[in-house]
């Protein structure tokens, strides 16, 4: 059986949002918080993502499953 490499994937676009210094590490950890305790809802296959919201619900990111 040959070995496949997956990765999971999780960007936040730090230049896209308003956010100053402060804030930016708060959003950081809000982010890592919320999504590290819903992947249990999560299938983490190939093809897999969802959206990342800051706290104003903008889009500033995704996460994604990807095979290498």
């Amino acid at each position: 059986m040959e070995a496949r490499e997956v990765k999971f994937v999780l960007e936040v676009d730090l230049d896209g949002t308003d956010w100053n210094e402060g804030t930016t590490v708060q959003e950081l950890e809000r982010i890592l918080r919320y999504w590290g305790g819903n992947l249990r809802h999560c299938e983490l296959k190939p093809g897999e993502g969802q959206t990342l919201l800051d706290s104003d619900y903008r889009e500033v990111g995704r996460w994604t499953v990807t095979s290498g």
